[in-house]
This record gives structure tokens, sequence and C-alpha cells, in this order.
């Protein structure tokens, strides 16, 4: 693992346990059983959904997105305004895999993640399916080339998930924005718009089962989800930051970290989005982040997901 990657300090001991009720174990074997075949329609499904316009194909992606994450016994809601079409940057703090749908059934994007996600069974062909763009997470002087092809699709009216902690956490601490690929909404002069990304049981306290934090393997990550009960995930969609506010990336990032972490606190009003519960929020656009030590096996840095497909996460 290279010293310039970002790390985190939470572990799955330490942060990946549930406190609140079980699934019994048929259950659990059922969630799976159902997100396996979700998934493999996923695959089979994704070359046609592509050919589709972009209203419709959105619309499938929402969809298959939300019955995914709910498959796993996780509600959603959704919180604030996607605001109007075209080229954005999304940056969003990081704690699991789960991230990708959950982002997807909110906003249809693409992803950037890290290359070894190719070489998981299932997900990694769905994630190469969905139009997912894979960097080299270990090689830094992959970094400009990655940030150019960000650029490319920004450019060509994509949007693009980034999880710029470079690193999972378990949602009760963050880590530090990094700045790579802030210079892409910057070189395309795209609006960036933070999300803010919550797990949280039936008593409003963070949710631990979710975390995908550490040396964490992926079965046991699954297992430990499908055998949560109680849990549900929100985004909050903040306000966009326009192009042109900020000269340098390191302003710009500091900015999208403020408003993530200054909605963390934010109380949303209801008011729905189409197919999913949701209610707007009133988020700022300012505020603190914090960060620390990682564990080894970090995985997302940029995510970004096209209009056909759900995503998966990448380092920045």
């Amino acid at each position: 693992m290279s010293v310039w990657l970002p790390t985190s300090p939470c572990t799955p001991e330490a942060c990946a346990g549930h406190e609140g009720d079980t699934a019994s174990v048929p259950r659990a074997v059922l969630r799976l059983t159902a997100a396996v075949a979700l998934i493999l329609l996923g695959i089979l499904g994704a070359p046609p959904v592509r050919l589709l316009p972009a209203g419709p194909r959105h619309t499938v992606v929402r969809a298959w997105s939300a019955v995914l994450v709910r498959a796993f016994g996780i509600r959603i809601s959704v919180h604030g305004s996607p605001g109007p079409g075209g080229g954005r940057l999304l940056v969003a703090n990081h704690i699991s895999w789960l991230d990708i749908p959950l982002v997807a059934a909110a906003l249809p994007c693409r992803m950037l993640a890290k290359s070894d996600i190719r070489a998981w069974p299932v997900l990694g062909r769905l994630a190469g399916q969905a139009g997912t763009l894979f960097i080299e997470r270990d090689r830094i002087r992959a970094l400009p080339a990655t940030v150019g092809t960000l650029t490319g699709a920004l450019l060509a009216g994509d949007r693009v998930t980034v999880f710029p902690e470079g690193s999972t956490w378990c949602g009760r601490a963050q880590g530090t924005f990094r700045r790579a690929a802030f210079q892409a909404a910057l070189d395309a002069r795209v609006p960036v718009q933070p999300l803010r990304l919550t797990y949280l049981c039936r008593d409003g306290n963070t949710a631990g089962a979710p975390a995908f934090v550490g040396d964490d393997p992926l079965t046991a990550s699954l297992w430990r989800i499908a055998r949560a009960r109680g849990v549900r995930a929100e985004v909050t969609l903040l306000p966009r930051i326009p192009p042109g506010r900020y000269a340098h990336r390191r302003d710009l990032a500091a900015a999208a970290q403020r408003a993530v972490v200054g909605a963390w606190t934010a109380t949303p009003a209801p008011d729905p989005l189409p197919g999913i519960p949701a209610q707007p929020a009133t988020p700022s656009a300012t505020d603190r982040d914090s960060a620390k030590r990682p564990a080894a096996s970090v995985h997302h840095w940029v995510s970004s997901s096209p209009a056909a497909a759900s995503s998966l996460r990448t380092p920045s």
C-alpha cells in the first residue's frame, strides 16, 4: 500500500457492529438471494438499458438501485433537490459499498472506482457494464490521466460521483476531502454538488452494520448487512457550488467538505422525490471536517456513474 494513499482509523471490530434487532438466518439468506438475483438482472439488462433515451434510462437505473438497497432490508430517504440537469461533479462522504447504489437511487450517474473492483465476483462485471471509470489507485502517476478522463465525462454532460475522502469511514467520523477530482470540475467549468450519506438505526443513532472499513472482507460485510434490521439510509442533496466561485481546487474541496459536514445536523422537512420517500433539506454551505489514520483495506476515491446502471467506488 502506497504511503500517499489516504487511510482511516475505522476498523470492522470497532465501528461495524450492529446494536439493533437482527434478522433470522433464513431471512438473511433470502435477502442475499434477492440481491444476487437483482445484480444478475442488472448485468443482463445493462446493454439494452443503455440504448434507452436519457429519461427512461434514468428512471430504470433509479428504480433498480433503490430495489437493490431495499433487498438488504434498508429503507431509503432522499432529502433536497437534484436541480437542473447537465454535467456536474457529485461529491459525497464514503461509508460503504452500498453508497454506490444508494447514490444511483437518488441521481443516476457514472462512478470512478478503484481497478480492484473489476475482479470482484459479479459486482465487478456489473460495474463495467454500468460504465464505471476505473483508476489504478496505487499509481500516483496515473492520476493526471484520470483527472483528464473525468474532465471529458463532465464536458460530455455526465454526472460524475466522487468519494474524495479516498477511504471509507464509519459515518461517526469523516476524512479530509482530497483535491484531485475537483480539478476536473474546474477544468470543465461545471458545478459541484455535495451529498451527505447517512445510515441510521431506528433510534436515530448511526448504524454500524453498513460500514465497510479497514480489512473487512466483502462477504462478511454482505452477511452483516443482511442480518441487520431497522437500518435506513438517507441521501441529502445539498446546494450546488456554481462554477467560477472558487479558482483553486483546494478552496473548492474545502467548501464541499464544509457543506457535507454542515449537513450532518441539518433537519430536513418533507417533500418527496418521485419513487423514493424524500424530504428537502435546508443545508448549510460551510463547516468543518476531520481526518485521522485509516486502515489497510481502503477502497474508494472518485466515483461517477452514467445514466445506465449503478456504480462503484474509487480513490482520490
